[in-house]
């Protein structure tokens, strides 16, 4: 049976853990191997990993990281940055890592999407769309290359394009909300979801277990991706990698029922 999935969303760089605000001043938090042995423990449904500079600075996906967390990992692990061709989508899912996260390549070349699902599987592609709000302005454009770029694409449309050639599943992720813990962004969150057939993931601005209800509630078998949230503690933000008990989780997903 489909279900809500909450998912630790951990940002790389230089082969560190960091957290960013809003993509910017990444802050080093510690070792991913660390943090996978510990969302191993606490039995997370999923996880997201992302290379932040791997696109901007034209690198490679690092095949020997990859390959330590997915021997680490006891969850479904879904993996971006630096992704551009065909054969290297094929490298990472070799090494058992279930998904593949493109962003960047899809807006320079949307058929990049069918050439890998051709490849790996449709399930196994994962389309990254990095969104921000047009100042003075009710709309929204896609950015790229660590949110540096931007495509001046309308996410609703280019999110039923890439689902069209082949995505299969659409994760947006909010720059204006990144590390804010401040709420999601609902109203463009709605717009997207309504639109698509295949799983959608949201990302920015879980400050709370209630935003993650919340958003449950709103979308039903929605993907909740969580990161300064699961990582820090307390108005200091120290670092304390923590993540929903059990009892915590069936309380969310009885709410889906309702």
């Amino acid at each position: 049976m489909l279900r809500p999935r909450i998912i630790p969303c951990l940002l790389v760089k230089d082969g560190g853990l960091v957290k960013t605000q809003k993509f910017s001043e990444p802050k080093y938090v510690g070792d991913p191997i660390n943090a996978v042995k510990i969302f191993n423990e606490k039995e997370a449904d999923e996880l997201i990993v992302i290379d932040i500079d791997a696109t901007r600075y034209a690198k490679d996906p690092d095949l020997k990281l990859l390959q330590n967390l997915a021997n680490e990992s006891r969850m479904p692990m879904c993996y971006g940055g630096g992704v551009k061709t065909v054969s290297q989508a094929k490298a990472v899912v070799s090494i058992g890592i279930e998904k593949v996260a493109l962003s960047s390549i899809v807006v320079e070349n949307p058929n990049i999407i069918s050439n890998i699902a051709d490849e790996i599987g449709s399930q196994s592609v994962v389309a990254v769309l990095d969104i921000k709000k047009k100042k003075l302005s009710s709309k929204y454009e896609i950015w790229t290359h660590n949110g540096t770029k931007n495509s001046k694409l309308d996410p609703v449309d280019f999110s039923l394009e890439l689902q069209s050639l082949g995505a299969g599943e659409i994760v947006i992720n909010s720059i204006d909300h990144d590390g804010m813990m401040d709420g999601l962004d609902f109203p463009i969150l709605e717009k997207i979801y309504n639109q698509l057939s295949i799983p959608m993931t949201i990302v920015g601005g879980v400050g709370s277990l209630k935003d993650i209800e919340e958003a449950v509630q709103k979308f039903k078998y929605i993907g909740v991706g969580v990161g300064s949230f699961f990582v820090f503690k307390g108005k200091y933000r120290a670092v304390m990698i923590n993540y929903p008990t059990i009892e915590e989780r069936d309380h969310i997903v009885a709410n889906t029922l309702l």
